[in-house]
């Protein structure tokens, strides 16, 4: 082998080296980001356990592009009387199963909604041990299907909270057939979100492999839209949502819920929902659920932490 020829082949081995070495770590930054950001749990926040008793549990099958294999995803299922009730597909957030939002499940029926929660591969009783990005928006468009299936002549309505709400805006985008979308405090990207922290100067961005990029998707959506957050939202601040508002099109609803943090907005804010729901959808009154905005929220709305003043409750277009 003459000089020139080892050192092309040494330069060759260099790069396959290198190369392997930084997909590795890209394997193991992308692991961790998942977790970090999903926080996938088996468990159930202590506050919610009583709200999630007495509903029904429905299981969803299908055969996953993605993993090449059969999935199997949870659900919990709270029906409404009226056969001609709108549905409306809830996906939650991070860190707790689909029990942990029980309280706001029964909120939205309150509202009127037959409501299927979900739980995403790798929480709950769900199949799976990780969740990424592209698996959950999968385990929603086959959750959105099986209603399509289940309740084919109904009006069927897409809620996502927190960061839900990035996989509802996905699944709005990806479907024609969704009467509106809901999204409660939730962000255009999750490199947004890594702006607001106090570290968020140093340049991350093209290190995330879980990006959410919500504000892109939530363009492309056919279906009225309804943004909705609290004014004193800690984790996700209010200012995000309004972005990934600003990027909907009409017909849209701006809901600023004054007091609301990040866990309560829908509970103290139930009023300023019934009316946007009515305004933007043309979802009627349910006369036997009326109740009135100072209500005090019960023990499953209160949040993890105190929250701050915040300016008046907002409503517009």
């Amino acid at each position: 082998m003459t000089m020139i020829s080892l050192r092309l082949a040494l330069r060759f081995l260099l790069v396959v080296l290198t190369g392997s070495a930084l997909l590795a770590g890209c394997a193991v930054l992308d692991t961790q980001q998942r977790r970090w950001i999903f926080q996938p749990s088996s468990e159930t926040w202590r506050g919610a356990a009583d709200a999630a008793q007495g509903m029904d549990e429905r299981w969803i099958e299908f055969d996953s592009r993605l993993q090449a294999e059969r999935a199997r995803v949870h659900a919990l299922w709270l029906p409404q009387d009226r056969p001609d009730a709108p549905v409306l597909l809830y996906l939650h957030g991070a860190r707790w199963d689909v029990r942990s939002s029980a309280p706001r499940m029964r909120r939205m029926h309150d509202l009127g909604f037959a409501v299927l929660g979900i739980d995403y591969r790798g929480f709950g009783q769900s199949s799976g041990d990780l969740p990424s990005e592209r698996l959950a928006y999968e385990d929603a468009r086959a959750a959105w299907d099986w209603l399509a299936a289940q309740h084919p002549n109904a009006r069927r309505f897409i809620y996502g909270h927190s960061l839900g709400g990035a996989i509802a805006t996905h699944l709005a985008s990806q479907v024609d057939d969704a009467a509106g979308l809901i999204v409660e405090a939730s962000f255009p990207s999750i490199r947004d979100v890594v702006s607001t922290f106090r570290w968020g100067w140093l340049p991350v961005g093209p290190l995330i492999t879980q990006r959410f990029e919500a504000a892109e998707h939530i363009a492309r959506v056919k279906a009225p839209v309804l943004v909705a957050h609290g004014s004193a939202d800690r984790f996700i601040r209010p200012e995000l949502g309004r972005q990934l508002y600003e990027r909907a099109p009409e017909p849209k609803r701006w809901l600023l819920v004054d007091g609301g943090s990040h866990h309560n907005t829908s509970a103290i804010g139930r009023d300023d929902y019934r009316a946007a729901l009515r305004e933007l959808f043309g979802l009627g009154r349910a006369p036997d659920v009326v109740q009135s905005r100072l209500e005090p929220p019960s023990r499953h709305d209160i949040p993890l932490q105190a929250v701050a003043a915040s300016p008046p409750v907002v409503l517009a277009r």
